[in-house]
């Protein structure tokens, strides 16, 4: 009885030693077990409200979430687990966000983008100078900062994405940049209107925000203007009506767009 105790207390112990390094995530069916290479945020943030949005949202996206709610406490998780990518704050206790923004520079090259409340463009500069890759201000749109953490992983390369998506008569590579219609190609697509049509495609059944959309896009961030977007979309939208009268991106009015599947 107390060996059997002890097989299952060790079967739980390595179970919960296995999710918190974060290296893989195990789904096991019947005898077979597949393993994901799991794609690790570490979400260092003091509040525990913002920090638990944030799990939430991206878990809903399929990352594996790391919390920490000090500076001290996210340095001692990045040695413990293997993050592609750190949101942070830069008012934690213990240690500010950039004592811990220079403790990871002195030996990790991974993706951090900051959460500050601080919006004045010197802050920002020294930020980016001082190691930070991107930078969100708070308060910010949960869809910007989904947007933001998709484009600092695919830079990484850590952002695994299928070459080609089919939909319903559409059809884009990704890694050629055309995208075809009922089997006849879109031309002289820009740059952003590409990208609109595969962050929509990449994610048919979500509705996106122009916040979102135009951070992915453009790259840059949202000022609150939506008419380049929306020059953009009816762009997009003349170009596939020349080969087809089927829509394929949907206005939801007051939030954003979506693929029209």
């Amino acid at each position: 009885m107390e060996i059997l105790c002890f097989h299952t207390v060790l079967f739980f112990e390595l179970q919960r030693v296995l999710y918190q390094s974060e290296l893989y995530l195990l789904f096991i069916y019947g005898r077979d077990v597949v393993r994901l290479k799991s794609k690790n945020i570490l979400i260092a943030e003091d509040d525990l409200n913002i920090n638990n949005l944030l799990k939430e949202a991206l878990e809903r996206e399929g990352y594996v979430c790391i919390q920490a709610f000090s500076g001290t406490e996210a340095l001692l998780q990045l040695e413990r687990t293997d993050a592609a990518l750190v949101l942070l704050d830069l008012m934690l206790p213990g240690m500010s966000g950039e004592e811990v923004l220079a403790g990871i520079r002195e030996d990790r090259d991974i993706p951090v983008i900051i959460l500050t409340a601080k919006d004045g463009m010197d802050e920002k500069l020294e930020l980016l100078t001082n190691g930070a890759d991107d930078y969100i201000t708070k308060p910010f749109n949960i869809d910007e900062v989904l947007a933001r953490v998709k484009i600092q992983l695919r830079h990484a390369g850590n952002e695994k994405e299928d070459e080609k998506i089919k939909i319903d008569g559409f059809e884009l590579d990704i890694k050629t940049h055309q995208i075809w219609i009922e089997g006849k190609e879109l031309k002289k697509l820009t740059r952003q209107e590409f990208e609109i049509l595969r962050l929509l495609a990449q994610n048919p059944k979500r509705v996106f925000s122009k916040e979102a959309i135009f951070t992915y896009a453009w790259q840059e961030e949202y000022m609150g203007e939506t008419k380049t977007l929306d020059v953009h979309i009816s762009n997009i939208r003349k170009k596939i009506k020349k080969i087809t009268d089927k829509e394929f991106i949907r206005t939801v009015w007051g939030i954003g767009y979506r693929f029209a599947d």
